[in-house]
C-alpha cells in the first residue's frame, strides 16, 4: 500500500469522547479518490514509537482535498484511540495509507444503514453518497445518549436529515431501535449495512437472519473483536514451508509474536483479526479461526488465516512463508 504524509488541518470534539480529524496533503494537492465505506491505516504516535490502526472515512467521497476520520476514546485502548486523542493535534504530521474498501455499497432498490456508536463513520459517508444519487435509504443511528452522538448537528442540518432516525439508550422505550420490526419483511431489493460494536452487529444480523433475510443482502464491518476465552489454549507448531523451520507457539503467544521472536516478520495492523492485513496462506493443518474478517465459507476452505489472533486445531500448521 502506498503511504501518504498528511497534515492535521482540524481536530474537532464531535461528541463526548469522540474527536474528528481532517487530514490533507502537505502541499494542498488532491488526495487519492475513495468510495463510501473506505478506510485508511493511520500510524498513531505513542510511547512505543507508533501503532497502526484503521479508521473509516466519514466525509463526502466526492471531496478530494481532505479525508475526515472520527475516533472514539476507548477506555481499554491498546494505544490507538488514546494516542489519537492525546498525542495528535492540529498542525501535526501523520503517515497514512491510501484508502481501501472492504465494505462497499452495492446498487440496491432500497438501503438500510444501521449504526451503533462510532460505527456511524462509514455509514455517514454512505448516506451522503446515497443522497447524492437520490437513492431510497434510511439511517438508524444508535448511541448511548445525545451527548455521545457524533455529527448530530451536522446530520440534522443535512438535506437528507428526514431519512435519519436517532435511537438513544437513555431515552424512552418508544424511540429505541426495534430491529425485529424494522427488519420484519425481507425484501430482495433491499440491502442492510451495519457497523458498530460486536454485540450491536450480532444483534442486528441475528435478527435479520431469523426474519429470513438473505445473507447476501446483509453487509457488516466490525471495529474490534469480542474478547476470546483463551483458557483452553495450548501450544502448537508452525512450520515455514520455504525453509522447513518449525517454531513453537506458546499457549499465551500469538503466531505473529512467535514468528517475530525468530526473526520472521508478518505485517500487522489491527492485531484483532478485523482488517485482514496479516492474512497468511496455510498449506497444511487445521486452523482455529478467531477473526472477524473471513466469511464462514472462507474459513471452511482452511487455506488462509490471520496469525495475529487465530491459532491451530491441529498439532502443526504449515505456512506459505
Amino acid at each position: 500500500m502506498e503511504q501518504l504524509t498528511v497534515k492535521v488541518l482540524r481536530k474537532t470534539q464531535e461528541a463526548q469522547d469522540i474527536a474528528s480529524f481532517e487530514l490533507a496533503r502537505m502541499d494542498g494537492g488532491p488526495l487519492p479518490a475513495f468510495s463510501a465505506g473506505s478506510h485508511i491505516d493511520v500510524q498513531v504516535p505513542d510511547a512505543q514509537g507508533g501503532t497502526t490502526r484503521q479508521y473509516s472515512l466519514c466525509n463526502d467521497d466526492q471531496e478530494s482535498t481532505h479525508y475526515r476520520i472520527a475516533v472514539l476514546r476507548d477506555a481499554a485502548s491498546r494505544g490507538g484511540s488514546a494516542g489519537m486523542h492525546d498525542a495528535v493535534h492540529e498542525g501535526d504530521v501523520l503517515t497514512i495509507s491510501t484508502p481501501r474498501n472492504h465494505f462497499p455499497l452495492v446498487r440496491a432498490e432500497r438501503t438500510l444503514l444501521l449504526a451503533g456508536g462510532i460505527g456511524v463513520t462509514p455509514l455517514l459517508c454512505m448516506a451522503q453518497r446515497l443522497a447524492l444519487l437520490a437513492a431510497d435509504f434510511e439511517l438508524h443511528y444508535c448511541a448511548r445518549s445525545a451527548e455521545r452522538t457524533a455529527f448530530r448537528a451536522e446530520i440534522a442540518a443535512a438535506p437528507w436529515s428526514q431519512r435519519v432516525h436517532f435511537h438513544f439508550d437513555d431515552g424512552d422505550a418508544a424511540q429505541k431501535l426495534d430491529a425485529a420490526r424494522l427488519l420484519a419483511t425481507p425484501a430482495a431489493g433491499t440491502h442492510v449495512y451495519v457497523c458498530g460494536p460486536t454485540g450491536f452487529i450480532d444483534h442486528v444480523v441475528g435478527t435479520a437472519q431469523a426474519q429470513g433475510w438473505d445473507k447476501a443482502n446483509i453487509h457488516l464491518e466490525y471495529f474490534g473483536a469480542a474478547p476470546q476465552d483463551t483458557s483452553g489454549d495450548g501450544s502448537f507448531e508452525v512450520r515455514i514451508a520455504s525453509s522447513g523451520q518449525s517454531i513453537t507457539v506458546a499457549k499465551d503467544q500469538s503466531v505473529v509474536q512467535a514468528l517475530l521472536a525468530h526473526g520472521i516478520e508478518v505485517m500487522t495492523s489491527c492485531e484483532q483479526g478485523v482488517c485482514g492485513t496479516c492474512i497468511t496462506r496455510v498449506l497444511e493443518g487445521e486452523c482455529d479461526h478467531r477473526d472477524l474478517y473471513f466469511s464462514d465459507e472462507e474459513k471452511a476452505a482452511n487455506d488462509q488465516f490471520t496469525p495475529c489472533c487465530s491459532r491451530a486445531k491441529s498439532a502443526v500448521l504449515v505456512l506459505d512463508l
